[in-house]
């Protein structure tokens, strides 16, 4: 077996991936990333629930491209631990010719999909950091499995939220649909500072800024504007830039503006609604 160490694994430090595999039910994490999420848990009891909604999301995100959009390839990046509700594992339960390229930076992730996927000529994992959008796109594995002559469906998922602004979120999103042809579609979640209608929110919500930052390096919660300039010029389907459990109802076929306002009626306002939003766009 490789030693986690050739392979650049620190168990000792809590790690993005392994965290959200905890959050989400996984078995794939060590004692720091437990420790890291119950200490998250004690400024935010519901951090589990964050992970969560966003998996819910992804697999909501998933269905429409490939059921109601008809895309037939997928590039996930920062895809995580392969965890139950991938997306490989959504898209092939709707059509197991789809191609997807899964892409994350962490060693843990690339060996746990390396060792689950079960079509290599359809779905492969590519080592790769989104903060370097021209080796993501580059990548001999990508380029095998995308014909960016075809429309795309791009996935950035719970991932521009671990890029700092230094290494600038925006021109990284820029630079990905650029490269993507028209009829494409990008689909992106990102912690979301509470607006002015909450403060009693936004002071928690720094509090998890700091402890982020502290222990896993990374984790900004971002203004709405923000997170829109990542979409650049693309448009935004219905409902737009929202909390992630009011962005279409579960069943793909029922995804009309009424089932969302339906669901948006059920749905809980607390701080999992108020700081994760997300949307999809399309080109055009």
């Amino acid at each position: 077996m490789t030693d986690r160490l050739d392979l650049g694994i620190d168990v000792t430090r809590p790690n993005v991936a392994r965290v959200y595999d905890y959050f989400v039910g996984g078995k794939d994490n060590f004692a720091a990333d437990r420790e890291f999420a119950e200490a998250a848990m004690r400024i935010a009891p519901k951090a589990p629930l964050a992970a969560q909604v966003n998996r819910e999301f992804l697999g909501r995100v998933v269905r429409y491209l490939v059921a109601v959009a008809g895309i037939t390839q997928l590039i996930d990046i920062g895809s995580g631990l392969p965890t139950a509700g991938n997306v490989s594992e959504v898209a092939h339960a709707l059509d197991r010719n789809v191609h997807i390229a899964h892409v994350d930076n962490d060693p843990v992730v690339f060996t746990h999909s390396k060792a689950l996927l079960s079509d290599m000529s359809t779905t492969d994992i590519v080592l790769a950091d989104v903060r370097s959008p021209e080796s993501v796109l580059g990548d001999p594995v990508v380029r095998r499995l995308i014909d960016f002559s075809r429309p795309v469906g791009l996935l950035l998922l719970a991932v521009l939220h671990h890029v700092e602004d230094e290494d600038k979120p925006a021109a990284i999103a820029q630079a990905l649909r650029a490269a993507m042809p028209p009829g494409s579609y990008l689909a992106i979640s990102s912690f979301r500072m509470p607006g002015p209608e909450v403060p009693e929110l936004r002071d928690a919500t720094l509090k998890g800024e700091q402890l982020l930052v502290g222990k896993l390096g990374s984790g900004r919660w971002r203004d709405d504007a923000e997170i829109a300039t990542w979409f650049g010029d693309w448009e935004m389907l219905p409902p737009g830039l929202v909390s992630l459990r009011e962005w279409w109802p579960p069943d793909p076929a029922e995804a009309g503006d009424e089932a969302v306002i339906r669901l948006s009626d059920h749905v809980e306002k607390d701080e999992i609604y108020h700081s994760f939003y997300g949307g999809v766009a399309r080109k055009a």
